[in-house]
């Protein structure tokens, strides 16, 4: 089977370094690209042609978030996953809006990281334990009151969470893998998948086309 092929966009030439390190011993995920920011987002797409990118947010130029809008736009086949500090809760749900797939923190595990990019390339949705209570306080209507986030009534995000996906958070939130999440419930990994992607469809908007449009006018100033 052919190596997952990966791009990454970060501009901390220390941390960049390292996940090329990391991913240069790791045989199943060939690390094809390493970019410092997205100025040139299109030809480092067509160049590196990767399956997943791992996109940090804070760059200088364009930002991370509308970047994932554009990949998204470009390449739809592409996985995004965000690997960044960033906790604040709009960022978070405005990339998932804008086509990320997953959402990994940067102080996350090696092995956590690695895992999200086989993950996705799956068809799964990594996300970290600490975004996943970001996710199941906003559902509970609990989000900090110095951040709120309300939904807009365009937005339309669903109803609540059903009471299995509530579970599968709070086992992310515990820190539980996929594997024993559906070990603890009784259901397979592919299961805890379905509710994962199930739950980020409820943070989606309709507004992609809108988030590109607004970046492209923006680059043409």
């Amino acid at each position: 089977m052919a190596p997952i092929r990966l791009t990454v966009f970060e501009d901390n030439r220390d941390f960049r370094m390292s996940l090329e390190q990391l991913f240069r011993i790791t045989s199943d995920i060939q690390m094809v690209g390493a970019y410092t920011d997205c100025s040139r987002l299109r030809d480092a797409l067509l160049a590196s042609q990767p399956d997943v990118v791992l996109m940090d947010i804070d760059m200088p130029g364009m930002n991370g978030i509308d970047a994932t809008a554009l990949v998204k736009d470009f390449k739809p086949g592409i996985q995004v996953v965000m690997l960044t500090v960033s906790e604040e809760e709009e960022r978070i749900f405005q990339a998932l809006r804008n086509g990320a797939t997953g959402y990994l923190l940067k102080k996350s595990s090696p092995d956590e990281i690695i895992e999200g990019v086989r993950s996705v390339q799956k068809g799964g949705s990594p996300i970290s334990p600490a975004i996943a209570r970001k996710v199941l306080q906003f559902f509970h209507g609990k989000t900090s009151a110095a951040a709120p986030v309300e939904p807009n009534a365009a937005d339309d995000p669903a109803s609540d969470l059903t009471p299995r996906e509530k579970e599968i958070l709070e086992g992310l939130v515990d820190g539980l893998s996929y594997k024993m999440i559906a070990a603890n419930f009784n259901i397979s990994p592919d299961t805890v998948k379905n509710h994962i992607q199930g739950i980020y469809k409820k943070l989606h908007v309709h507004s992609k086309g809108e988030a590109i449009s607004l970046v492209l006018r923006h680059n043409n100033r």
